[in-house]
């Protein structure tokens, strides 16, 4: 089993930036592929990110340029850096952990990120 557990989110107005953490816990592993989905109210989960094993990134269309992920494998940590946030962005956002670029097992609880316009 592995555990994620996700912090950072919070209330930011249109324009700022936030940074999410995640850390990892139980069967991790630093070939493990770390990503991040989110959640709007009324909208299914979606992928906007993922960071493989050797450090290369993917990004969904609505974030390219604006976020970043990284990873700190010592700490077993993932990143989310949001920049430009926009009002759209409003969302539960949640850590993954995979096997594959978009084939994810463990999801955290998610925090919540509210952009006010």
């Amino acid at each position: 089993q592995v555990q994620l557990v996700e912090s950072g989110g919070g209330l930011v107005q249109a324009g700022g930036s936030l940074r999410l953490s995640c850390v990892a816990s139980g069967r991790t592993s630093s070939r493990d592929y770390m990503g991040w989905f989110r959640q709007a109210p009324g909208k299914e989960r979606e992928w906007i990110a993922t960071i493989t094993w050797n450090g290369n990134t993917l990004y969904a269309d609505p974030v390219k340029g604006r976020f970043a992920i990284s990873r700190d494998n010592a700490k077993n940590a993932v990143y989310l850096q949001m920049n430009s946030l926009k009002f759209e962005d409003t969302a539960v956002y949640y850590c993954a952990q995979g096997i594959a670029i978009h084939q994810f097992n463990y999801w955290g609880q998610g925090t919540q990120v509210t952009v006010s316009s």
